[in-house]
């Protein structure tokens, strides 16, 4: 059993008897099935799993625990819900496959998939980066910050104040350069707004959120840009040197042509039209 999709211009297979009916199941990733047959990698169900030779990352969130890191010859995630089997993903330096096996419950195999994902696209010059992307005339913003500080509120403001604003992806967009063009991607990962769209943008800004009493908004220098994205991007990546100057490097070439903004703000109509204004109005 094998498909085919293709997310921010990578196409990829999916295989496996179990694995793929549980892809099927998660309605992220039926806008991006394609009938292309050339895939630039896979992923495969394995029962051959390593072990971890150097956890770099773990983290805990509803009741899954897990750890990320190196195993002798390449990445492993495992991750493991409470009174559950594990789900193992792996790849091998130097292969253009990903390996996986154990739980394939959606609720943590999404999650993996991103991780595998991002293992072999960010080599590519591709990065997922934690935002919420709003369109408008043709153009992408992407708004960051940290849980809780309002990214789905500003582009929901924008929605209801700024005529023909809409969402692209409220969680996870996939950002790189297209021919030399800084471009934003629809993707299957989108949090909790089920908005899956296979659409693609160029970047006409990034806006770093935070919470304040008032509505002050300005650009941000270049090393002070990078800062402000680096958070937002995969953070099991973070503490792999080789992955994390992948990131670095992609990071670097938007922001040589894109603007990088920190909008402190209310969350009301004033700041959307604060924002809309500093990216469209120039």
């Amino acid at each position: 059993m094998q498909k085919f999709y293709q997310i921010a211009g990578h196409c990829f297979s999916i295989c496996g008897e179990d694995l793929l009916p549980a892809v099927e199941s998660m309605a992220g990733f039926a806008p991006f099935e394609t009938d292309t047959s050339t895939p630039s990698f896979s992923f495969i169900e394995s029962d051959d799993v390593p072990h971890h030779t150097e956890i770099q990352y773990t983290f805990c969130h509803e009741g899954v625990s897990a750890v990320f890191g190196r195993h002798s010859s390449g990445h492993l995630l495992t991750m493991t819900p409470e009174d559950e089997p594990s789900l193992h993903l792996w790849s091998n330096d130097g292969e253009d496959m990903v390996k996986v096996t154990g739980n394939f419950s959606v609720r943590i195999l999404n999650y993996a998939l991103w991780v595998g994902y991002g293992l072999m696209t960010v080599p590519r010059k591709t990065v997922a980066i934690h935002s919420s992307c709003i369109v408008k005339d043709g153009g992408a913003v992407l708004f960051l910050g940290e849980s809780g500080t309002g990214k789905s509120t500003h582009t929901r403001l924008w929605r209801e104040h700024i005529e023909g604003a809409y969402l692209l992806n409220d969680d996870s967009p996939i950002i790189r350069l297209v021919d030399g063009v800084p471009t934003v991607f629809g993707s299957p990962w989108s949090g909790k707004t089920p908005c899956y769209r296979n659409l693609s943008y160029p970047i006409r800004g990034f806006i770093r959120l935070s919470q304040a009493p008032y509505n002050k908004i300005h650009r941000l220098s270049v090393l002070n840009a990078i800062g402000a994205l680096l958070p937002s991007c995969p953070p099991a990546f973070a503490y792999d040197e080789k992955l994390q100057d992948y990131i670095c490097d992609t990071l670097s070439d938007m922001i040589s042509s894109v603007p990088v903004f920190h909008l402190e703000c209310l969350p009301d109509a004033a700041a959307a039209e604060l924002s809309y204004s500093t990216i469209f109005k120039k």
